[in-house]
């Protein structure tokens, strides 16, 4: 299912326009995104968080040659899947 599907399946469930329904998931991805962003953990209880991870300076090896380079320290998304959508999953 792609974001228009998803759209268009929240929609027909809740009586919604698809116009209202976009607006929405636009606005949530946006404010996620945001959220996340500024070191903030976004948690929709039972289903879905969302994190930043720092990663620390490393050195690491070319795989090609074998030589250490250095790999700069970087910020990372970090998505956990929630307990009762992994307990609705597996059945």
């Amino acid at each position: 299912m792609n974001k228009t599907e998803l759209i268009e399946a929240i929609a027909a469930k809740t009586g919604a326009s698809k116009v209202a329904v976009g607006e929405i998931i636009g606005a949530l991805e946006e404010t996620v995104t945001a959220s996340v962003k500024k070191g903030e953990k976004v948690v929709i209880t039972g289903f879905i968080s969302f994190d930043r991870v720092e990663r620390k300076a490393r050195t690491a090896r070319n795989p090609q040659t074998g030589e250490p380079i250095q790999v700069k320290a970087s910020r990372a998304p970090k998505v956990t899947i929630g307990a009762a959508f992994k307990k609705a999953i597996k059945g």
